[in-house]
């Protein structure tokens, strides 16, 4: 049995990318809590808007990535408050 810890939890988050954005939902600063209990996971996450089309894709994503690096169970909240602001690393990528 393979135990994660928050910090494999993130290097799995780096590599689900939004699709419409192409940059990680961590680096994004989509994902607002991460609570790790041996291999079971759970995050609580938002989207960058309520009405994002890939919302399931990517919590599909988040879940594969998280279970191919050896979480048992994944759970994901999908919260809007707070409401989503990029962060100015994220504006200057984006061109904002």
């Amino acid at each position: 049995m393979i135990l994660m810890n928050k910090e494999d939890v993130i290097e799995a988050l780096k590599q689900c990318n939004d699709p419409e954005l192409d940059m990680s939902v961590w680096f994004l600063g989509l994902i607002y809590n991460i609570d790790v209990n041996d291999d079971n996971i759970k995050i609580k996450m938002t989207f960058t808007t309520p009405f994002c089309p890939y919302g399931p894709h990517l919590i599909d994503m988040i879940k594969s990535k998280l279970k191919e690096a050896g979480a048992k169970d994944v759970e994901i909240e999908v919260v809007f408050e707070p409401k989503w602001e990029p962060s100015e690393d994220v504006k200057m990528a984006l061109g904002i």
